[in-house]
This record gives C-alpha cells, sequence and structure tokens, in this order.
C-alpha cells in the first residue's frame, strides 16, 4: 500500500511537470493539484487489482494513502520546479 500511495505521488508530480510546465506560472496553476487528486482516487481500484482489501480500510488508512501520495507528490513537484526540470 505504501509503495502504490509513492509511486502514485510521484507519478503525480511528474504529469503535473509535463502537462502544467515546471516555470514560475506552473507553481500557481491550480490544475496541479487536480493530478495529485486524481491519483489518490485512483490508487484505491489498483488496491483491488493487486489483492488489498479495501472493504477493511478505516479512515485512517485513507488519510494515510492521500497523505503519503499528498507529500510525495508535494516533494517531487518542488525539486522539479525549483530545478525548473524539462519533463
Amino acid at each position: 500500500m505504501t509503495t502504490v500511495a509513492c509511486l502514485a505521488g510521484v507519478i503525480a508530480a511528474l504529469a503535473s511537470a509535463s502537462i502544467v510546465g515546471t516555470d514560475a506560472a506552473a507553481a500557481a496553476n491550480q490544475r496541479t493539484v487536480v493530478f495529485m487528486s486524481v491519483a489518490i482516487v485512483a490508487q484505491f481500484p489498483v488496491f483491488r487489482v493487486i489483492g488489498i482489501d479495501v472493504t477493511d480500510f478505516g479512515i485512517k488508512d485513507y488519510l494515510y494513502v492521500g497523505f503519503m501520495t499528498f507529500a510525495l507528490w508535494f516533494i517531487t513537484f518542488s525539486i522539479l520546479l525549483t530545478e525548473q526540470v524539462a519533463v
């Protein structure tokens, strides 16, 4: 579960950087948050496919997945913005 959440955050950051860009205007673009939100929601069908029983998830599990995805998205996208990497 942790691996999927972290990889989803990194993929969302790379998608944000490739579609929105990494210039100064991209830092204020709110479409990047949409990529992160989609990455969070898209994980739960992936969990079912790889055999994780999401019916037993409580609020702490959903918050954990959301936080880990957000944290990796934020860190990765911040590094891409700081270095202005062309993706």
